[in-house]
């Protein structure tokens, strides 16, 4: 491999594509755990535990690398350990035959996964002249993009066709080829960063989040929750307040759709391999759109971006739910081919982006460390809640109940940030 340098500085930047391998091994593993799950005749109320377990374990797992991350001043050991755990906890999942041995894994994957995120981010700051920093940042989101995708079309390749549970050994490799790389390429910076430094520029707090939608610059008290709500009663300082409910909204909704997709499709009669499709193609276009989203907030702004996106999410949802309960196999597969895209990739890429944008304008360099923190707060315990809810209505009452509640919770985060003042595009600039 080639290491590319910056002209004025020689810092080499080649590093960049160690995390092309990881990615792959991260982005087939929550399919995998669900199917997994079911093929050990789990029900999708397991299935609600194992992924709310997953989430209640990234919330101070984003607070303990967070803390390591400035402690720890050597980025590459934290970065080269992180691949290696995963590595490990990956093989695990060979010797785990119950549903709880699963869940306990995942758990731990969940603690492991998330401590690279950080020091990656700031390895790009600290090895890159300041003026270097939008482009290697979009190097950075599109290689681990594509990591990602390359990943979901290993799951495709291989989850009718090898055995299945096998198919984390390929994955595990993949990641020691990452730690691999890390260790070669990978040179401690001189000058180095607390972690502050990223929600100082839009890019690296919006590819931060991108990877891992938590980060504590301080563990959020409840007296930090009451001055984030408390605008609400004044029309001047209502929006940040609005904005996060809106964000409690959205992640709520996507908690409960999302841990109960696989379970509908698996349960449809699609195979392990069309389910892996959907995520594929859902993955494909959200970076496409990811890559077209700065010309359209540029043109409709913040507000208008977000609400579309979630309008077009929560139709997409809807759409699924009435599908669940009338069509099985390649008609439902074909739904959701054509929807999931729609709202795991364009809908999703419309609000992810212009909410992070509303989330980066609303902090004050006077509080950031604490409104930061009740935003990664509501993130999590949304997701959380979601996840948990999501396996008893789907098992109670249906997948279908399930999808249009998420749909109806969508709804009103549109509705929610529908209200917003047309001040939260004064100073729109696309991440």
């Amino acid at each position: 491999m080639v290491e590319s340098s910056d002209k004025k500085t020689g810092q080499p930047i080649g590093w960049i594509y160690s995390v092309l391998p990881i990615n792959m091994a991260l982005g087939p593993v929550g399919t995998y755990v669900q199917l997994y799950i079911l093929e050990l005749h789990g029900t999708v109320i397991d299935i609600g535990l194992a992924t709310t377990l997953f989430n209640a374990v990234s919330i101070p797992a984003a607070m303990i690398w967070g803390f390591a991350t400035d402690r720890i001043r050597n980025r590459r050991t934290i970065v080269i350990a992180s691949y290696l755990a995963v590595t490990m906890t990956l093989i695990s999942f060979l010797s785990a035959k119950t549903i709880y041995g699963i869940e306990v894994l995942y758990a731990i994957f969940s603690l492991v996964s998330s401590a690279s995120a950080t020091p990656l981010n700031l390895l790009v700051m600290e090895t890159q002249p300041k003026s270097r920093w939008a482009p290697a940042f979009a190097r950075f989101s599109m290689i681990t993009s594509i990591g990602v995708t390359l990943g979901l079309l290993l799951g495709v390749a291989w989850a009718d066709y090898l055995p299945f549970h096998l198919i984390v050994v390929p994955l595990g490799v993949l990641s020691v080829v990452s730690a691999i790389i890390s260790f070669v390429m990978i040179r401690e910076p001189s000058i180095t960063f607390e972690r502050e430094v990223i929600v100082m520029v839009k890019r690296s707090f919006y590819e931060r989040l991108l990877v891992v939608p938590m980060l504590f610059l301080k563990i959020p008290r409840l007296i930090d929750f009451r001055l984030v709500f408390k605008g609400i009663k004044y029309e001047l300082t209502r929006d940040p307040t609005i904005i996060y409910l809106s964000i409690f909204a959205f992640y709520l909704a996507s908690g409960i759709f999302n841990t109960s997709l696989v379970p509908s499709l698996y349960r449809a009669n699609v195979s392990k391999s069309q389910v892996f499709l959907v995520s594929l193609v859902a993955m494909i276009i959200q970076v496409i759109a990811f890559n077209s989203l700065g010309r359209r907030m540029e043109r409709r702004g913040l507000r208008e971006t977000a609400v579309q996106g979630l309008v077009l999410r929560g139709l997409s949802y809807a759409a699924i739910g009435i599908a669940v309960f009338f069509l099985t196999g390649f008609w439902y597969l074909g739904i959701n081919l054509i929807f999931y895209p729609l709202a795991a990739g364009i809908a999703y890429a419309a609000y992810y982006a212009a909410s992070n944008v509303m989330v980066f304008n609303t902090l004050g360099r006077a509080n950031q460390g604490s409104t930061l923190g009740v935003y990664s707060a509501i993130v999590g315990f949304a997701t959380m809640l979601g996840s948990f809810v999501s396996g008893f209505i789907s098992f109670f009452l249906g997948f279908h109940i399930t999808f249009i509640v998420a749909a109806i919770w969508l709804g009103i985060a549109a509705a929610l940030t529908s209200v917003l003042s047309p001040t939260v595009d004064s100073k729109m600039d696309s991440p």
